[in-house]
């Protein structure tokens, strides 16, 4: 079991390994656009903390993970796509649905197992889906979500859409066959997918250089599929835009292309992005494989922290004001408020709907088609 002298992983380096660009996708954002990408991280943090809350207090069952500290990610990547390219996502999945434009009513109420909930209170938190917004679902068996993304790929280039799908994972699912057998068709293939390594440092309790060969060099697991390969610092939201809107550039329009491994021609992308997670696993992690104290500090690091890295260079920058920032901050407090208070008092789902969204089989092996089933007289 790892202990707690591992080292945070948004500490280690983060430089990418493509080639320097003088002009950054980034540079093009307008401030309303920075405050934007602001405003989704601050909703995702408040939520989420409410969200704690609610499980501390028994309003929210079953497993949950919490995604403070890893806003960037989502939000970063998310912003360097169109809203109808397609996104699949493991257990840690409410940043991802916030970020893609959830409304947080549906997602609370999801969390709470209310009929308002985004599946109807069937799936909780480990399964937030929202077709309007492309997002398939969060999935909860490590590195299940992988073959879906390639799904989503061929989906794509079947029907020869100009889209691109971008599938997330974590550490603990590159030890997944999934995984590879993944990577390899899509690779085969020539996929608009883009796997999105959400590198925090631990599957479950486990540092990844004691769960992972290979650990400190992952471009090799790109380069072992012939794919592409970029790295970005997950808890800058800037850097982590700035690596997305170059890849999915380059792997959107993969449909009119040739199969095959040349990476000059797009296709499928395996992106390392270097993050954080501040709390444990999942709520009921007690976290005795780690210094806890040293990721709550991480929290008032305005240097690590991701929310207060941007506020501090948008005031630095005079791109915003304190005030613009606090009343951000304001708003999502009250949507998160909000989004309690719905769920709240929102109805239970009801029994009859064990009986709904279910795919069966009116024919046994036992009787012919055509013939009466009586199970389901």
């Amino acid at each position: 079991m790892s202990t707690a002298t591992d080292q945070p992983m948004s500490t280690k380096s983060t430089k990418s390994k493509q080639a320097p660009q003088a002009i950054r996708a980034s540079d093009a954002l307008s401030p309303q656009q920075k405050l934007d990408m602001l405003g989704r991280m601050m909703l995702i943090r408040r939520f989420e903390e409410r969200c704690a809350q609610s499980y501390t207090q028994t309003k929210i069952g079953g497993f949950c993970h919490i995604y403070i500290g890893q806003e960037a990610t989502a939000v970063g990547s998310i912003y360097a796509l169109n809203q109808d390219d397609p996104i699949v996502t493991a257990y840690r999945d409410h940043g991802h649905a916030l970020a893609r434009g959830m409304d947080p009513n549906a997602c609370m109420a999801e969390m709470y197992g209310k009929i308002t909930g985004c599946a109807k209170g069937k799936g909780g938190s480990m399964h937030m889906f929202d077709k309007p917004n492309a997002m398939f679902g969060g999935h909860a068996i490590v590195g299940g979500q992988c073959p879906l993304g390639a799904g989503l790929g061929f989906a794509i280039q079947y029907n020869r859409e100009d889209k691109v799908a971008l599938c997330y994972l974590g550490d603990g699912a590159l030890n997944q066959g999934a995984f590879h057998e993944s990577m390899n068709i899509a690779a085969i293939w020539n996929l608009p997918v883009i796997y999105v390594l959400e590198n925090n440092g631990y599957s479950m309790g486990t540092a990844i250089h004691r769960g992972t060969a290979g650990s400190d060099n992952m471009k090799a697991k790109a380069d072992a599929y012939g794919m592409r390969y970029d790295e970005c610092n997950g808890m800058d939201v800037m850097d982590t835009y700035d690596c997305f809107s170059r890849q999915v550039e380059l792997t959107r329009g993969s449909t009119s292309k040739a199969q095959g491994f040349d990476q000059d021609k797009g296709g499928p992308c395996f992106i390392n992005v270097v993050t954080d997670r501040y709390m444990g696993h999942s709520m009921s992690d007690p976290q005795k494989y780690r210094d806890k104290k040293v990721y709550d500090q991480m929290k008032k690091d305005g240097s690590i922290d991701p929310i207060l890295r941007l506020v501090e260079d948008l005031i630095d920058t005079k791109q915003a004001t304190q005030e613009q920032i606090d009343d951000l901050d304001n708003q999502a407090k009250q949507q998160a408020m909000e989004a309690v208070k719905f769920a709240d008092e929102s109805p239970d789902t009801p029994l009859e709907e064990l009986f709904t969204d279910v795919y069966v089989n009116p024919f046994d092996p036992q009787h012919k088609k055509g013939e009466p089933n009586p199970d389901f007289a």
